[in-house]
């Protein structure tokens, strides 16, 4: 593994002597607009790995994207490697269909210690709740980056993250998404404490999200990339771009539902990805990610 071939795949270009918050930044915001969030493998007859060197090869070498384990732990190892204090932290992922959080966690993010503060990075969420910048670790205080206002809560030792959403002006209103979706003014995103963890705690979960007959990633196919403005994102055979903030606090939302064979096509120019298994895109969960 090597981190010059890293940054060739996410283009940086920027210097990395140092180990401090600009860097870190910079390289972040590379990271997530070059690796898409993604859980084509699930789909294809893969298995997704919770190997170091796996998820290197995969993302790094065969240009592939990842879901939380996999984007993280590649961070992590970025991170630990130009000199950057960081520690695994384990989530509850918000179910916003059932009003509540698992009872185990299915999140993988990370702590940086620099400078005296802690910072949260997380280059694994995906669609439009992807933070693009590393987060502080305070509490109550809003912190507005371009795809919103996300802001932490703490409470007993729980942290809580959330995102203030903009209103959105959809384009062709018919594949809208729900209208309690639509009217949501504040998204809760996960739940987390500061226990450290090992990547073996992950294990469990990284197993149960890819064969779970219940779970979001195996009753839906997809695919997010965050862009210079916004995201993108395919979502079974529904393509959605969101440019934010393109006027007024309204996010611009297009929507088009693609036919079998533009699939192949809209994944290489959209989000450049070429699968070396055949693709069955599926999405049969109600739950909105938007």
């Amino acid at each position: 593994m090597d981190i010059k071939e890293y940054f060739d795949r996410i283009s940086y270009r920027g210097s990395y002597n140092k180990p401090d918050l600009a860097t870190m930044s910079d390289i972040f915001q590379h990271h997530i607009q070059a690796v898409p969030f993604e859980n084509l493998s699930i789909h294809c007859g893969e298995r997704i790995e919770l190997n170091l060197e796996a998820t290197y090869n995969k993302i790094v070498k065969k240009k592939r994207g990842g879901w939380c384990m996999e984007n993280n732990y590649l961070l992590s190892w970025v991170l630990k490697t130009l000199g950057y204090d960081v520690t695994l932290l384990g989530a509850r992922v918000y179910v916003p269909e059932f009003d509540a959080y698992p009872e185990e966690i299915d999140h993988l993010l990370l702590q940086v210690q620099l400078d005296g503060k802690s910072y949260i990075v997380d280059g694994g969420f995906g669609m439009p709740y992807q933070l693009w910048q590393p987060m502080e670790l305070i509490s109550g205080t809003d912190q507005p980056q371009t795809p919103g206002v996300f802001r932490f809560q703490e409470e007993s030792g729980t942290w809580y993250l959330e995102k203030v959403k903009r209103k959105q002006r959809v384009l062709n209103q018919s594949t809208s998404t729900s209208q309690n979706v639509e009217n949501e003014v504040c998204r809760r995103i996960y739940l987390f404490t500061l226990q450290p963890r090992d990547i073996e705690e992950f294990r469990g979960c990284n197993a149960h999200l890819q064969t779970a007959p219940d779970s979001l990633f195996v009753t839906k196919s997809i695919c997010s990339l965050q862009t210079t403005d916004g995201v993108r994102a395919l979502v079974g055979w529904k393509l959605t771009e969101m440019k934010y903030n393109y006027r007024d606090n309204t996010d611009l939302v297009e929507i088009r539902i693609l036919a079998d064979e533009e699939i192949e096509k809209t994944l290489k120019e959209k989000f450049n990805i070429t699968l070396d298994k055949k693709f069955v895109p599926v999405n049969t969960s109600r739950l909105s990610l938007f």
